[in-house]
C-alpha cells in the first residue's frame, strides 16, 4: 500500500462520514480489524506501549518501529503509526526508518518528553525536512497538543499551529482532545485540509464529530482500553467459576 492510496482515503469524504482509523497494539489486534473491513489502520504509542510492558512516552524508539513492523506485516491494508515526537531523530533518518518498517503514515506531536510544548516555528521547520526527506511518499499527521498542555486560548493556539504545520507540509492536523464544540472553527479556520478528531466513549458519534468538521477518527490507546477490560473480566469468570 503506498501513501497516496492512503491519502485519496481522506478525499471526498461526506461529511457525516469521516475516515475510521482503528488503533492495533499489536499484529493479532491488526487482523482482527481488517478482518472487520476497516480500510487502514492507525497505529497508538500508548497502546503499544502498554503491549510492550511500557508506560506511555518511555518505548524505545528501535522497540516502536519493530512493533509497527509486524503490525504492517500481519494486514494488508495500509498503516500509519503514531511515532510521538520523532524520538529525536534528524528528519532523513526517521523517514528512512518508517520506510523500513512499511507504515504509509506517521503521527508526528509538537510536545517533548519532558511534556511542553515545542516552539511552533521550530517544529514546523522539522516537519518541512520530514517533508522533504519523504517526498510525497509518506502521510505526515502533525498532533497539536495545546488542548492537553494547558495552552491559555487553545482554539487560537492551534488554529496558528496547525497553520504553520500546514505550511511546512502535513497532510492533516491532530488538534488531540479538542472539545467538539471548538470543531467548527477549527474546520472553518483550516479549510479543506484535513483534520483528525479523538473519539471517546460517551462522547459523539463518528458521523456527529463528521458534521462538527472531523475529517478522520482516531482513539489514541481506547480501544486497547476496551479490549483489556473485556481481558479483565474474563479472567475474573475463570478465577471465580473455575470453567470457560
Amino acid at each position: 500500500m503506498s501513501a497516496e492510496t492512503f491519502r485519496a482515503l481522506h478525499r471526498d469524504r461526506p461529511a457525516d462520514g469521516p475516515l475510521v482509523l482503528p488503533g492495533p497494539w499489536d499484529a493479532a489486534s491488526a487482523r482482527a480489524f481488517e478482518a472487520a473491513g476497516h480500510p487502514a489502520l492507525a497505529t497508538p504509542s500508548a497502546g503499544i506501549a502498554a503491549s510492550l510492558g511500557y508506560e506511555d512516552g518511555a518505548t524505545p524508539a528501535a522497540e516502536m518501529f519493530a512493533a509497527v513492523a509486524r503490525i504492517v506485516r500481519a494486514v494488508s491494508v495500509p498503516v500509519t503509526a503514531d511515532l510521538e515526537g520523532g524520538y529525536g531523530l534528524p528528519a532523513a533518518e526517521l523517514v528512512e526508518r518508517v520506510r523500513e518498517s512499511g507504515a504509509v503514515g506517521v503521527n508526528l506531536e509538537d510536545s517533548g518528553p519532558d511534556r511542553a510544548l515545542k516552539d511552533p516555528q521550530a517544529h514546523a521547520d522539522w516537519l518541512a525536512e520530514v517533508r522533504a526527506a519523504a517526498g510525497s511518499g509518506l502521510f505526515v499527521n502533525a498532533r497539536v497538543d495545546v488542548y492537553i498542555r494547558g495552552a491559555s486560548d487553545p482554539l487560537a493556539e492551534a488554529i496558528a499551529r496547525a497553520g504553520l504545520y500546514a505550511s511546512a507540509g502535513a497532510d492533516c492536523v491532530y488538534p488531540i482532545a479538542a472539545p467538539p464544540t471548538d470543531l467548527p472553527a477549527l474546520r472553518a479556520a483550516l479549510g479543506d485540509l484535513p483534520v483528525n478528531a479523538l473519539a471517546v466513549r460517551g462522547g459523539p458519534s463518528f458521523p456527529e464529530l463528521g458534521r462538527l468538521g472531523a475529517t478522520r477518527i482516531t482513539f489514541g490507546d481506547g480501544l486497547l482500553v476496551r479490549a483489556l477490560e473485556d481481558v479483565t473480566s474474563l479472567a475474573t469468570s475463570l478465577r471465580e467459576t473455575n470453567g470457560l
